[in-house]
């Protein structure tokens, strides 16, 4: 089974064939699972694509499913498949890292596009950047820590290492706030008025005690946003 598979984790027999035929058509190969344990270790175990995960499963609940994957794998691009539509839920699943969140019932016309489109930015959250080094820290993003010279160490968050990671990748420009919210949060930002983004930056650089005034992590970019320092070094 190649990287352009996709596994589709859903109980509801009807659905989940209709998953599949309409991937299938589109020229995606396609794993299949109805338990979500078993899907958990396809998906562990399976060199994918992308993953098509449903909320309520037998087995293991799919928020949970995507906890596990994004510990293993957390590059691996995960849409969520549901009947649960309520805000709460979907606030829930792209903060625990889905990369969209899609509503039962919806068309296999809608289903395919957002697939493609979760396809077209997953580069960006690319596996071969595990260390950033600053004149301060090493930051290990696939641990997920930050480690002084002295020897402290800091946990960072899934978020906080996904924003490190993403601008780590277009470290040549600078990357502004909706494009921060598309490819890292997974939200749409038209119409969308919130400080999330600046929120996040600045508790990232309080914890990684980077001063914006002589910054060593990331720079603010008048009018454009954000980009790494020049004199961070990138390790695979």
């Amino acid at each position: 089974m190649g990287s352009s598979a996709v596994l589709v984790i859903e109980d509801d027999a009807p659905i989940r064939r209709g998953l599949v035929d309409a991937l299938h058509f589109a020229g995606y190969e396609v794993l299949e699972s109805a338990d979500g344990r078993e899907g958990l270790a396809m998906a562990l175990e399976s060199e994918l694509a992308l993953v098509l995960l449903d909320v309520m499963l037998p087995g293991a609940d799919g928020f949970a499913i995507l906890r596990e994957l994004r510990k293993a794998k957390p590059t691996l691009p995960v849409i969520m498949v549901t009947a649960r539509g309520a805000e709460g839920d979907r606030v829930l699943g792209l903060n625990t890292g889905a990369d969209d969140y899609v509503v039962k019932p919806f068309s296999a016309k809608e289903l395919l596009a957002r697939v493609e489109a979760v396809l077209r930015r997953s580069p960006g959250r690319p596996a071969d950047v595990r260390i950033l080094e600053s004149e301060t820290c090493v930051m290990d993003l696939q641990r997920r820590e930050a480690t002084w010279r002295d020897g402290r160490k800091k946990q960072l968050s899934e978020r906080e290492a996904d924003i490190l990671r993403y601008l780590a990748v277009h470290r040549d420009r600078a990357v502004d706030r909706d494009e921060l919210l598309h490819c890292v949060w997974g939200l749409n930002p038209r119409g969308l008025h919130t400080r999330t983004v600046d929120m996040h930056i600045a508790r990232l650089r309080e914890k990684l005690e980077d001063d914006p005034s002589q910054s060593a992590v990331i720079l603010t970019v008048r009018g454009k946003g954000y980009m790494l320092c020049g004199t961070v070094r990138l390790e695979d």
